[in-house]
């Protein structure tokens, strides 16, 4: 390679093996194009970044096949410039089909039926490895096809799912990457995409912040192997994601939705019945919404699939295995509740191997104000749809600007926005809930002045607070540091 050559192809494969959604991407882009790289935003951007890609592009390709025209006619090579190269062939082909893959991820079936596209592909791959000596560390182009097939399908979810052109929205989406693929994208191509299922993904965040957005961001995006024999994908990568909200259900109900039952395990238990962890193919994803929310006896069962891959049934001894990912959520500090003892130390350290955390709604506008009017067209597009969507928006973005505050913090974050813009719609008007003390002790001493309460009294009230604003006995116990049946008994006699 001339040094000018070089120097192209040492950028190219540091962009091919960078975060797309980290400030690393856009430098490494600006190397390449210098003055042709048009100045924008900090992280990448569709119209923007597609324009960037093209132009990149068609640098690659004459080089490609410069390159390879040399090899052809017995040309040497350093065994470092016969890596470039080798990167450099499989950034060109995957930029040359990534239009293909998209069209195969936006298709009904998602790749599950024949995928004439791999033919072609397979030829292309075979002519390059053919004097390029082969691509050392690949397991075939069935397994390249699936991986560039992962990384296209990830970008197009993460990208169009996860809202937002704040640097935090950008951060977001740079982790649920990197919890897809890890930070090294060649360690996870050789080995590492048999193995993620292993790990489980925490994502934590105040509500209303789109963390089953992410979680289904994670889910929808593993990797899925192509079968070359059959020409299709094993798998349809949105059939496979089961999510269950862990604090709308009583503990047996939660055991049994998970472990699934024996028949006359519990009353009610008329048949024998598979939970969904032995329902979730290997390939698959459980999300537990509000982890935060189970009982320690629970965590201990869950545990043990995380940590043996094998649960039993409620009422059964035999023992089943879990093959696919967890996924888990919650918006409280689930160290703190640890330091309480409401969650177990083993299990908060297994739910943390590797945890994603969603900014909230106030971050994202102090970031970058602009950004608000968007995020009020996409949910009035949502709300409203395609024909009311610009009107509504007008109408949400005015009514906001001239009655609430600029600082004002969105306590409920994009699930708060969205119910600002239907109280608009329907009332033409939205009325913020009011701010609650900072700490639960916050002028408690002015009110405990006058109360004439006794001590049980004053308890028995207390404990109906709680379970007035928690909805369940077991959420009030677990607040409160007492046994549920403490909590229904005071209840009760109260």
């Amino acid at each position: 390679m001339r040094s000018d050559e070089r120097r192209l192809a040492a950028s190219v494969v540091r962009l091919a093996h960078a975060n797309p959604f980290l400030e690393q991407r856009i430098e490494a882009e600006r190397e390449i194009l210098g003055s042709e790289h048009a100045a924008g935003r900090r992280f990448w951007h569709g119209e923007q970044g597609s324009a960037h890609v093209t132009r990149i592009q068609e640098r690659v390709e004459p080089l490609v096949e410069s390159l390879g025209d040399r090899l052809r006619a017995g040309a040497g090579a350093p065994k470092d410039e016969l890596e470039l190269y080798r990167d450099l062939v499989l950034y060109s082909l995957y930029n040359r089909y990534e239009a293909g893959l998209l069209a195969v991820i936006e298709r009904a079936d998602h790749g599950t039926s024949r995928v004439g596209l791999y033919r072609r592909f397979a030829a292309d791959y075979e002519r390059a490895a053919e004097f390029a000596g082969g691509f050392e560390g690949e397991r075939g182009v069935a397994h390249l096809f699936a991986f560039f097939f992962q990384l296209r399908r990830a970008f197009h979810l993460i990208f169009r799912q996860i809202y937002g052109g704040s640097i935090p929205a950008a951060r977001l989406r740079a982790s649920v990457w990197q919890s897809v693929f890890t930070r090294d994208l060649r360690r996870y191509r050789r080995s590492l995409y048999g193995r993620m299922g292993d790990v489980t993904t925490l994502i934590t965040g105040p509500s209303g912040t789109g963390k089953e957005l992410v979680a289904r961001a994670v889910g929808f995006s593993r990797y899925i192997p192509f079968d070359a024999a059959r020409q299709r994908f094993t798998e349809d990568f949105e059939s496979s994601f089961y999510a269950l909200n862990l604090s709308a259900l009583s503990p047996t109900l939660i055991e049994s939705e998970l472990f699934g039952h024996r028949r006359g395990a519990f009353t009610g238990a008329i048949e024998d019945r598979p939970g969904w962890l032995e329902a979730c193919p290997a390939l698959g994803t459980i999300f537990l919404d509000e982890i935060g929310e189970i009982e320690p006896a629970i965590q201990v069962k869950l545990l043990r699939v995380l940590e043996t891959r094998t649960f039993q049934r409620l009422g059964d001894t035999q023992d089943r295995r879990f093959e696919g990912k967890v996924v888990a959520a919650t918006n409280r500090d689930l160290f703190r509740q640890m330091r309480r003892g409401a969650i177990r130390e083993d299990f908060y350290y297994r739910l943390c191997s590797d945890r994603i955390e969603t900014p909230t709604l106030a971050a994202q506008i102090r970031d970058n104000p602009d950004e608000f009017p968007r995020l009020v067209e996409r949910l009035a597009l949502r709300i409203a749809g395609e024909g009311e969507a610009a009107a509504l928006t007008r109408e949400t973005v005015r009514w906001i600007r001239a009655e609430i505050d600029a600082d004002y913090p969105w306590p409920g974050n994009v699930r708060e926005l969205a119910q600002c813009v239907r109280n608009v719609m329907i009332r033409g008007s939205y009325e913020p809930r009011p701010e609650l003390p900072e700490t639960p002790r916050g002028g408690l001493k002015e009110t405990l002045a006058g109360c004439e309460l006794s001590l049980g009294e004053l308890e028995t009230a207390f404990i109906e607070a709680v379970y007035a604003r928690t909805g369940s006995y077991q959420a009030a116990a677990r607040q409160l540091g007492i046994d549920r049946r403490t909590v229904k008994a005071k209840l009760l006699r109260g």
